[in-house]
C-alpha cells in the first residue's frame, strides 16, 4: 500500500475491454494501489456488478462504486446489494450515491424535480437500512413502510456512504448526511478548498478526488497522453471545477472558437493542461498528489489516460 499521507486509488475505465477488466483490477491490487473505483455511466457497465466481480478477484484493495444514481434504484434493494458485498468483503467497500448526469437521467426517464430532496431522503434511508434498522418514512421520493435487513444480512462493517455532488447546496448536503464526498475531475486544490467551505462537515468526513492522470519520464509525453481526455472540460457543466483556477472564461472562449472538442483539447496551453490533470514525471505527480492531500483530500483517484488502460496503470504505479 502507498506510504503517502492519503490513499492513492485508480479508476477502472468505463470503456475498458471486457478481457482486461479482471487483469486490470488484479494488477492494481498487486501494484499496491489503496483503492479501485468503478463507475456506472449510462450505457456502459453496472457499478454493483463490477464491484462484486473485482472484489472477488482481488486480495486486499478497497473498492468504491462511484456513483449510483439515486433515482435509478429503490433504496431498500440498494441496501440489500451493498450489505451483501460488505458481508462478503468486510472493510473493502465504499458506495457513492448521487444525482447522476441530468441528460442521462432524463433520457432514462428518471430525473427528479428536486434532486437534492431525493438525495437527502435516499442517503438517510440507506444509512439506517445498512445499520439493520426498520425504516418508516413517507418522503417526497423515498417511501418505506418498515423494511429492514434480516439480522443475518446486516454487515458488521457497513460501507461508507459518499455523496457524488457538485453544487454548493449539494456539497452542503453531503457534509450533513454522508460519510464522504466524491469530487469528479478535475479536482484541484483550489476547487477542493472551495468545495470544503460548502461541505462544512459535522463529523469526520472523507474526500475522494478524481483526476485524469498520466505518468512518463518525459513531461511532454505525459501531457500529450492526457490531452484527449480533457476534451469535455470546455462544457459549461465543468465551470465549478475550473473557475477557481482563474482561466475558465478564456477556456470557454477557446472551446467556442474550436471546430471540435478534439481541436479544443489540442489547442489548450500546456499550463492549463498541467493544472487540469496530474501529468508528468513520477516526482512531479507525487508532488501534485501531496498538494491535494494538504488541501483536504483523503483519497486521490487517478483516471488512467492513454490508449491502453493496463499500460497506463503500470506507468501510474510509479508514483506509489
Amino acid at each position: 500500500m502507498s506510504q503517502s499521507p492519503g490513499a492513492i486509488g485508480v479508476l477502472l475505465p468505463c470503456d475498458i475491454p471486457t478481457a482486461d477488466m479482471i487483469p486490470f483490477a488484479r494488477e492494481a491490487d498487486a501494484y499496491g494501489f489503496d483503492e479501485l473505483w468503478v463507475v456506472e455511466d449510462l450505457g456502459y457497465r453496472g457499478g454493483l456488478a463490477q464491484a462484486a466481480t473485482v472484489l472477488a478477484q482481488t486480495r486486499r484493495i478497497r473498492v468504491g462504486v462511484g456513483l449510483l444514481p439515486a433515482a435509478a434504484r429503490n433504496v431498500a434493494f440498494t441496501a440489500m446489494e451493498a450489505a451483501t458485498l460488505a458481508q462478503l468483503h468486510p472493510g473493502r467497500l465504499d458506495l457513492a450515491v448521487g444525482h447522476g448526469m441530468p441528460a442521462w437521467m432524463r433520457s432514462a426517464g428518471a430525473w427528479p424535480q428536486s434532486p437534492l430532496t431525493l438525495l437527502r431522503e435516499y442517503i438517510n434511508a440507506l444509512r439506517s437500512l445498512l445499520a439493520g434498522e426498520p425504516v418508516h418514512t413517507d418522503g417526497r421520493y423515498v417511501r418505506l413502510d418498515g423494511p429492514r435487513l434480516h439480522p443475518s444480512a446486516v454487515p458488521e462493517q457497513p460501507p461508507a456512504i459518499f455523496a457524488g455532488v457538485r453544487s454548493p447546496k449539494s456539497l452542503a448536503l453531503s457534509g450533513q448526511t454522508a460519510d464522504g464526498t466524491l469530487l469528479a475531475e478535475p479536482a484541484t486544490p483550489p476547487y477542493v478548498h472551495q468545495a470544503m467551505r460548502s461541505i462544512n462537515p459535522r463529523r469526520p468526513h472523507r474526500i475522494t478526488a478524481y483526476n485524469i492522470a498520466a505518468v512518463d519520464n518525459d513531461r511532454h509525453a505525459a501531457l500529450a497522453t492526457v490531452r484527449p481526455a480533457l476534451k469535455s472540460l470546455g462544457d459549461s457543466g465543468w465551470k465549478p471545477h475550473i473557475e477557481p483556477l482563474g482561466f475558465y472564461d478564456e477556456l470557454a472562449q477557446l472551446r467556442r472558437s474550436s471546430e471540435s472538442s478534439q481541436a479544443f483539447a489540442h489547442a489548450m496551453p500546456d499550463q492549463w493542461a498541467e493544472q487540469l490533470a496530474l501529468a508528468g514525471t513520477p516526482e512531479h505527480v507525487r508532488s501534485r498528489l501531496g498538494e491535494l492531500f494538504v488541501s483536504g483530500v483523503t483519497s486521490a483517484v487517478l483516471i488512467p489516460a492513454g490508449p491502453s488502460p493496463r499500460d497506463s496503470l503500470a506507468a501510474l504505479a510509479a508514483v506509489l
